[in-house]
């Protein structure tokens, strides 16, 4: 062989396994992604779970809001629609902001509860709702952590996948860049819902 055919072989090599190591840390940090979802979802379960059992023990002392109780138990629902969607597809810009939508209306059903609740002394002095409240309160602080995490591996893995050099792989790969999470998308969303007793 002559030299510049092994010079070739030698940059086509290079080439390919620089490809092959960029590939390899797009994938890494795309699976962080879905771990640090993994997270979110746990304490996404956790407060989906705590949802009934805050409204059950409403249900006795607010008989005259049917409707605001209902209005959280659909939201729940959509909630864990959106969740189930988006833990199959946690770097889908469509599925994570459904999910923040629906997360959102979920915790605006939940503040609107609490404003009700707070015109019955008797439910504001029940220990279980106190409890729940409290649970539900540290739930929604976990969350907050578990969102900031997940934003920060998708910041990582889109910080590699849109510069050049490494944007030829992740778009040959079909790796694009993810959706971070988006808490709050208005004035109305930024304002914290009261869940105190």
């Amino acid at each position: 062989m002559e030299w510049t055919t092994w010079m070739q072989l030698v940059v086509l090599v290079a080439v390919a396994w620089w490809a092959i190591g960029v590939y390899n840390r797009l994938v890494k940090l795309h699976n962080r992604i879905a771990n640090a979802f993994g997270q979110i979802d746990v304490q996404l379960k956790r407060r989906h779970d705590l949802v009934p059992n805050l409204v059950e023990v409403a249900r006795g002392y607010l008989q005259h809001e049917a409707a605001t109780l209902e209005a959280v138990i659909q939201a729940r629902g959509q909630a864990q629609g959106a969740a189930k969607t988006a833990r199959s597809q946690p770097t889908d810009a469509a599925a994570i902001g459904a999910l923040a939508v629906a997360e959102g209306a979920l915790g605006a059903s939940l503040g609107r509860l609490m404003v009700v609740a707070e015109n019955y002394p008797e439910l504001k002095a029940d220990a279980t709702m106190a409890s729940l409240s409290e649970e539900l309160t540290s739930t929604e602080n976990r969350i907050g952590f578990a969102r900031q995490a997940y934003n920060d591996q998708v910041l990582d893995f889109n910080n590699l996948a849109t510069q050049f050099p490494a944007l030829l792989v992740a778009r040959l790969t079909g790796l694009p860049p993810a959706a971070m999470l988006q808490s709050t998308q208005s004035e109305a969303e930024r304002q914290a819902p009261r869940v105190q007793f």
